[in-house]
């Protein structure tokens, strides 16, 4: 996944993965494992925003958190800015004030203990910015969300509505003043006139203040307005990334073009008359052999059963992880090897 013409990623994953323990007796012995993530890859580029999408349960939410190392990850790496996360050169204090996170529950990810202003104090004081200091940010912060700060620095959570609480938690995250923020759903629990204005607002600090997004949604038509690129998972593992355009327009992995068909569409010559994906995903803790989506897929064949895709250039910008893409993989319409 290199591009030789291409800067240096900001934020680099490589082989990430989570495998959750499953405790089935008395004794507390491990008989299995949840595979969350399953060697994830990805770049994160300086100034874009990659948008993250996917079924529930395919892992979006916990490669975030592995991120972070809120949880901590199996296996993989994780490079920011060419330093290896956790590691002496890039410890995990100084790299969470420049990687934040904004989460889905704007009322769990506050403390109701605390005042809006001293939510937001916290952080810069805990990294060592004296309170005066932290506190004339704070106010700062709280006006460029929108929220008045003689009107709602005093406040604690439960005064807020829903949107407004999570104005605080954006003021929160960028209080440390980061270089990238990692927004886990940070808009689907909002009314959809407060969505929009959220998602205005994100774009005007992007611009405003040199950041870097990792879009987490659920919402395909949010994901097309806000991100550069697409990631696209499917039950802990990568199916498809590309640029977002690229990626609506032209898809080529079966997953991603059956969740593109699960859009609402005005046009009454679009109607939808069969779901576009049928079933449930298998199960996490025994995942089928081969790739994940073939028991799915409407062109599944025998190859895919039997070996996992690699994640291939279709083009210079476009990923895809299936056989039908796979020169020589074996399947009927993958395109010859070359010679």
């Amino acid at each position: 996944m290199k591009d030789e013409n291409a800067s240096a990623p900001l934020l680099q994953v490589r082989g990430l993965v989570k495998h959750f323990p499953v405790k089935k007796n008395l004794l507390g012995r491990t008989t299995s494992f949840v595979s969350a993530v399953d060697g994830v890859d990805f770049d994160l580029r300086q100034g874009e925003t990659l948008g993250v999408v996917g079924e529930s349960g395919c892992g979006k939410s916990t490669t975030a958190r592995l991120l972070l190392h809120l949880i901590e990850p199996t296996a993989g790496t994780i490079r920011f800015g060419g330093r290896t996360v956790g590691s002496v050169a890039l410890p995990l204090k100084e790299f969470r004030r420049q990687v934040q996170m904004v989460f889905q529950d704007s009322y769990a990810s506050l403390n109701p203990r605390l005042t809006v202003e001293e939510s937001i104090v916290f952080g810069p004081m805990v990294h060592g910015i004296a309170r005066h200091v932290a506190q004339a940010r704070a106010h700062a912060l709280l006006e460029r969300v929108g929220l008045d700060p003689v009107r709602f620095a005093g406040r604690f959570t439960h005064e807020l509505s829903g949107g407004q609480r999570q104005r605080v938690n954006i003021a929160r995250a960028l209080a440390l003043q980061p270089r990238v923020l990692v927004l886990d759903e940070a808009v689907s629990a909002l009314d959809k006139s407060v969505e929009a204005q959220v998602l205005n607002l994100l774009l005007d600090l992007k611009g405003e203040f040199g950041l870097t997004y990792l879009f987490i949604s659920h919402d395909l038509e949010v994901v097309r307005f806000m991100a550069d690129r697409v990631l696209v998972m499917y039950l802990g593992r990568v199916a498809e990334l590309a640029p977002t355009e690229d990626l609506y327009t032209g898809s080529r992995h079966p997953y991603t073009s059956a969740l593109l068909g699960s859009l609402l569409s005005m046009d009454p010559d679009r109607r939808t008359v069969a779901a576009p994906i049928s079933g449930d995903p298998p199960n996490p803790i025994d995942p089928p052999a081969g790739c994940r989506f073939h028991t799915r897929c409407a062109s599944a064949q025998a190859v895919c059963a039997k070996g996992a895709p690699g994640l291939a250039a279709h083009s210079r910008e476009h990923w895809v992880a299936c056989h039908m893409f796979d020169a020589g993989s074996g399947h009927g319409s993958a395109p010859a090897k070359a010679a």
